[in-house]
């Protein structure tokens, strides 16, 4: 491995965009070190650290923070993350989808997909600015009783400041990210993602065994080795499960009919169509998880405006906290909807159909057409329910984990959910793509073994 990883190195364009991948890694990290000037970073830390001590609320911030890319213990010029811009991402997505349009501007090409390019980031300032003057409002005691503004820097002039310039940090992530796409390597908010994910990995590691180094590892100790060895084997079986469902797929057996060119009969070819069996990817937990953070707000705000009704605490204790049984229910039924969903959006079989039927193939016992776009359509059905019960699964590991091994759930959160589904799939994607750039050069590939 440390041999392919020098050849890597060895070829200069390769090399030129793993550098600049890292470079550009670096400035996204460094800048969550620059605070907000006008914000009393003490006293933000202390009630950050109120709100993650509430079990609800702080598995909630854990979550956002995992999704945006962002610190939230911290403000910072990068506050609000990439999120904004994942954001509008998907609305132009799922418009895509039901307006005429963006569906016409869609099917253009690359001059239609730079267009949609340029109303996201348009959209993404929008975004932006409505988020962080709320969010600027709100720690100034705006409905919250935060308080957190100094109170030399209270005015609005400040506020517009500060606005324009958590606006502007998201803005320079949403520039990096196209900056790796364009001269780097691998997806660049992907990337971005991963690394606010990673960055977490060495605070996690120590919550989890730095008791050991007070109380040892012995047998009932708060890091004994009979929490810590199940949990390393625990760790190795979801990252082995993840891979193996991101790169499962079922295979359809395609046929191209033969055809007579003069004297030459070309076509009769046997190939395959492969389907992915998480076809959805991680989409359906993030809208899961999205859509779950409106009820723990609602029934919080509720319950403790009306303390004496019983419902209400009831609501707000399934939903704000503990995460239990018909909290997890619920989630685990939002994941199959949007890998139903999500799954309907990006997969079309009457399109896929159609396509086999103009370059004059089939799948062999069906006929071309409509017979053809319902077996696409029964056997993704299948899989997709196949995947979207490995999702459930992965989502709600980090939940069982923390109340079954009695840690906490930042730890928990690196043994499933979005964030290790972002982190392998990305990882994944970056291999394929430095494998296709040495494949070129007669090279073996990163995953090749070592007789090939």
């Amino acid at each position: 491995m440390l041999s392919r990883l020098r050849t890597v190195f060895t070829i200069p364009e390769l090399r030129q965009k793993v550098v600049i991948t890292l470079v550009l890694l670096a400035v996204y990290r460094m800048g969550f070190s620059i605070p907000l000037p006008f914000i009393d970073q003490a006293t933000f830390a202390e009630q950050f650290k109120k709100m993650t001590d509430q079990q609800g609320m702080g598995q909630m911030l854990q979550a956002v923070a995992l999704l945006s890319a962002s610190s939230l213990g911290n403000a910072s010029i990068f506050g609000l993350g990439i999120m904004p811009y994942i954001s509008a991402s998907i609305i132009f997505q799922l418009l895509g989808q039901v307006y005429p349009p963006l569906e016409a501007l869609q099917k253009e090409g690359e001059s239609g997909r730079k267009k949609i390019n340029e109303f996201t980031r348009y959209a993404t300032v929008v975004i932006c600015l409505g988020q962080s003057f709320f969010w600027i409002r709100m720690l100034t005691g705006g409905g919250m009783g935060q308080g957190l503004i100094l109170e030399e820097y209270s005015g609005f002039f400040y506020t517009f400041v500060a606005t324009i310039t958590m606006t502007a940090g998201t803005l320079l992530l949403m520039w990096i990210g196209e900056q790796i796409d364009e001269y780097g390597i691998g997806n660049g908010i992907s990337l971005l993602i991963m690394a606010g994910i990673l960055a977490q990995m060495p605070s996690a590691g120590m919550e989890l065994i730095g008791p050991a180094f007070r109380y040892g590892v012995g047998l009932g100790t708060a890091a004994g080795i009979d929490k810590l060895l199940p949990l390393g084997v625990i760790f190795v079986a979801v990252v082995l499960g993840v891979i193996a469902i991101t790169q499962a797929t079922r295979r359809i057996p395609i046929q191209s009919a033969k055809h007579v060119r003069g004297r030459r009969v070309l076509g009769g070819q046997k190939q395959s169509l492969p389907l992915r069996v998480n076809q959805a990817g991680v989409m359906p937990i993030i809208f899961a998880s999205s859509l779950l953070m409106f009820p723990m707000f609602i029934f919080s705000y509720l319950s403790k405006s009306f303390p004496e009704s019983s419902m209400l605490s009831l609501a707000d204790s399934t939903f704000g906290g503990g995460r239990g049984l018909i909290y997890n229910l619920v989630y685990v039924g939002l994941i199959f909807f949007f890998c139903y969903f999500w799954t309907s959006i990006t997969f079309n079989p009457k399109d896929m159909a159609e396509n086999l039927k103009d370059y004059g193939s089939f799948v062999p016992g069906y006929r071309p057409g409509t017979h053809t776009e319902k077996y696409l359509d029964q056997v993704m059905t299948r899989i997709t329910y196949v995947g979207a019960g490995f999702l459930a699964l992965i989502a709600i590991i980090p939940t069982l984990v923390a109340r079954g091994m009695d840690i906490s759930f930042m730890v928990a959160s690196f043994y499933g959910g979005t964030g290790l589904l972002i982190v392998v799939s990305v990882a994944l994607d970056l291999v394929q793509k430095i494998d296709s750039h040495l494949v070129m050069r007669n090279k073996p590939g990163m995953l090749e073994s070592e007789d090939v």
